[in-house]
Order: structure tokens, then C-alpha cells, then sequence
């Protein structure tokens, strides 16, 4: 083998490992890190297994049917009239008839059990979250603490958060792979999403539904701590030096990317709610100052 070809060899290998590595560490999906997560990989797995009964034996049989019936085999049944067999119909019908009722019996199930909507079972109350999609950044209203955050959503460990997200721009996804399902957020509606962080960590959330330029770059951190760490930082906005103000929030709404992470000491009241209402309400005239209805 000539020196050329060894470092040709050498580069494929390296290139080969890592995008291996890059792969396994996005296998976010498979490394749940709370039970609504691991609910879903649950799922995924059963949905992979009746899969492969259907797979499987499709596969087995086409190797053993192209072995069985080729022309050297003299030895194989030749039957050019058979027209009927009791056998086959029962094996052609009945067998994907029971695929198609466990699948059936699994959606509904999994359908009503990770139903997005549906508070998390636990003795401590849920955290209330208000998520705004913006491009090209993901606000976070506290409305309970009266402080908000931008791209970071601080969570306590063990305790049940409840999102209701919206969009103030074109429709996004709100995705955080290790805690929880998709979701869309939409302008003029709201969403809801429940998870939980079973333990510490810092893992990644992003808009999944193209929105634009600033799409690739739309990425979010969810911060898992302990409750008492989780109050620190609600401690440490409450210090910032910025109110988000209906002034301010204007100013966050502009297109921006990479917004680093940003803190609000305080929030305007019903800031979520005028947001939603804005969209909603957009074609009706104000009675007060006779404006033409806004432009969608």
C-alpha cells in the first residue's frame, strides 16, 4: 500500500470517528432526562419493535422464497392452477389485522398518557412558565416570580412545569429533546406543554419549524438545578438593571440573532396575554381612536 493511500486511510477513519462522535452526542432523544422524555423514548421503541415484526419476516421470507422458487431447484413445487389456500388468506389478513389493532391499542394509549395538556402528576405545585417565540430568540415570562429571561429557562429539579407558549412572529417549534415533546407556537393562539427535570443539567432547546434567516442560529439552554439554586437565580434577575416594559419589549421584538443571554428584573403585567391578543383581535377597529384595523 502505497504512503498516499495509508493517509487517505488514515483521514477516512478520523473523519468516520468523528462524525460518529458528533451522532452519539446528539442522541438526545435516547438520554432522557425526565419522565415525560422517557415516556417518549418509551414509545419509540415500541413503535420500533411492531415495526420490525412486520420487517423482519418480510425480509427472511424474500431471501427464502428467491432461494426456494430459483430456477435450479428442480425440486420446488410447480403448481401454475392453484388458485385458493386457506393457509395463506388467514396468514395474508389475520396477521396484519392484530399489527393494526396493537397499534391502534398503542397510540390511543401513549396519545392520552403524553398528552401535552396534561399537568404532571406530583405533590409540589407546577412551575407557571410564559414562552414567547420571537425571531430569532425564545422569551421566558415568570409571572409568579415578575421576571423573565431571554434564550435561558431556569428550572427547579423534581418539580412539574407547566408552558404556555405562543409566537409574536411566523409559527415556531418549541423542542427540548431531553425533557420533553414538540410543540407549536403560534401567534394569536397558545400551547401548552408540561415537563419535568428529574435531575441537574444544562440541556438544549431550539425551534424545529423554519422561520427564516436566523433559523440555524434559534437555539435555547434550559438550566436544571436544585430548588435552591433555582431560587438564586431567580434572585440574581431580580438585581438586573432592565424592566421589560412595553418600550423594551418592542425593542426585544426587533429581528435579532445570537441574543446572548438576557435578564428582566421585572414584567410588564399581562405582557403574555396582550401578545396573544394582539393577533387576535388585529382586525377589529379601536372604537376610541377610529385607526384602520392593523395588517396582518
Amino acid at each position: 500500500m502505497t504512503e498516499v493511500a495509508r493517509t487517505g486511510r488514515r483521514w477516512a477513519s478520523a473523519i468516520a470517528m468523528a462524525l460518529l462522535a458528533g451522532g452519539c452526542d446528539r442522541m438526545v432523544v435516547l438520554n432522557p432526562k425526565g419522565p415525560i422524555a422517557d415516556a417518549e423514548r418509551g414509545l419509540l421503541f415500541d413503535a420500533f419493535s411492531v415495526m420490525m415484526l412486520v420487517i423482519v419476516p418480510v425480509i427472511l421470507l424474500a431471501f427464502w422464497f428467491a432461494w426456494r422458487y430459483r430456477a435450479s431447484n428442480r425440486a420446488a413445487r410447480y403448481e401454475p392452477k392453484w388458485s385458493e389456500s386457506t393457509l395463506v388468506d388467514s396468514i395474508v389478513w389475520l396477521i396484519p389485522a392484530a399489527i393494526v389493532i396493537a397499534v391502534a391499542v398503542l397510540v390511543w394509549r401513549s396519545t392520552h398518557r403524553l398528552d401535552p395538556y396534561r399537568p404532571i402528576a406530583s405533590d409540589l405545585p407546577p412551575l407557571d412558565i410564559q414562552v414567547v417565540g420571537q425571531d430569532w430568540k425564545w422569551l421566558f415570562i415568570y409571572p409568579e416570580q415578575g421576571v423573565a429571561s431571554v434564550n435561558q429557562m431556569a428550572i427547579p429539579t423534581g418539580r412539574p412545569v407547566s408552558l404556555r407558549i405562543t409566537s409574536d412572529t411566523v409559527m415556531n417549534s418549541f423542542y427540548v429533546p431531553a425533557l420533553a415533546g414538540q410543540i407549536y407556537a403560534m401567534a394569536g393562539m397558545q400551547t401548552r406543554l408540561q415537563m419535568l427535570a428529574s435531575q441537574p443539567g444544562k440541556f438544549v432547546g431550539r425551534n424545529t419549524q423554519y422561520s427564516g434567516g436566523g433559523f440555524s442560529d434559534q437555539f435555547f439552554e434550559v438550566l436544571a438545578s436544585p430548588p435552591g439554586e433555582f431560587d438564586a437565580w431567580v434572585a440574581k434577575a431580580k438585581q438586573a438593571p432592565d424592566k421589560l416594559d412595553p418600550p423594551t419589549y418592542a425593542r426585544l421584538a426587533v429581528r435579532s440573532r445570537n441574543v446572548p443571554f438576557t435578564y428582566y428584573s421585572a414584567v410588564e403585567p399581562h405582557l403574555f396575554d396582550s401578545i396573544v391578543a394582539k393577533y387576535t383581535h388585529a382586525h377589529q377597529v379601536p372604537a376610541a381612536t377610529g385607526q384602520a384595523p392593523a395588517r396582518r
